[in-house]
């Protein structure tokens, strides 16, 4: 592919230039450094966060540079590693230091709130590093495993209906409107009692949990670690409702990940019958 003055546009409408396929990336984002190695990069990824920790195998046998976490940005080493390219998010990264890594670096966004928009991304990442085939590729197995999981959901009959999904504990708070979680949640057949939310991942107290009472409330392991003694906590709150923890990874990684997500749900579903 002749990448001579080849013009991409991100998932924010913006245009970046780049005169030749990438040969030092930074990701700001865990998943799609994930899917990058997927794709097949490997030294081509010269600088992670702190929070890519996928593909584990990879991660730990190459030497990556951390540049820090998601949103607190380390730049004298993305100075350092020089990078022709950067890889970022508009929910996960901190728009202040993108802005600044804007000035003097080529950066790539990243929006991400249905599966389209995933489909979207990896067909865009693919083009900008020449890997099209390989992305291609991935849309369809991700494709044909959430069209089989639709119709296993056909089939499968659970009671479980509204629910309330946790990411954060001391504030609480969960999942809202127009999150990648609430439509992932929404596929799986569930009704998102806190879809109508102003914010995207609103604070919220006991009372108002009481008084939405969900059937079911998921307690994500990520970004809040949640674990089974948090259980008894949401079980006092409310002692109807169903309570699991569930792999966070699943429920909000957009890229190569989604390979798994359709048959986690699947078994969910199952194990809340």
């Amino acid at each position: 592919m002749n990448f001579t003055k080849r013009k991409f546009t991100d998932q924010m409408g913006r245009t970046i230039e780049l005169s030749a396929v990438p040969k030092r990336i930074i990701s700001l984002v865990p998943s799609q450094t994930e899917l990058l190695f997927y794709l097949g990069l490997k030294e081509e990824i010269v600088g992670i966060t702190k929070f890519c920790i996928h593909p584990v195998t990879q991660i730990n046998n190459l030497c990556h540079t951390k540049i820090g976490g998601t949103k607190k940005i380390n730049f004298e080493k993305i100075k350092y590693l020089n990078p022709d390219l950067i890889i970022a998010n508009k929910e996960e990264n901190e728009e202040r230091q993108i802005r600044e890594l804007m000035k003097n670096y080529t950066v790539w966004m990243s929006d991400i709130k249905t599966l389209k928009d995933s489909y979207d991304m990896i067909l865009k990442v693919g083009e900008i590093v020449n890997k099209s085939m390989e992305a291609e590729e991935l849309n369809l197995k991700i494709q044909k495993q959430f069209s089989n999981f639709n119709y296993q959901l056909s089939i499968i009959n659970y009671q479980f209906r509204s629910v309330a999904y946790f990411i954060w504990r001391n504030p609480y708070m969960v999942a809202g409107s127009d999150t990648f979680i609430n439509h992932l949640l929404e596929l799986c057949g569930f009704k998102n009692v806190f879809a109508k939310t102003k914010n995207r991942y609103p604070e919220i107290t006991i009372n108002e949990l009481k008084r939405v009472h969900p059937e079911l409330i998921l307690l994500s392991s990520e970004p809040y670690p949640f674990k089974e003694k948090h259980i008894k906590e949401f079980q006092d709150i409310l002692p109807s409702a169903k309570i699991k923890i569930v792999d966070g990874e699943l429920f909000s990684w957009y890229g190569s990940r989604l390979l798994h997500s359709p048959a986690y749900f699947s078994e969910l579903i199952k194990s809340i019958k």
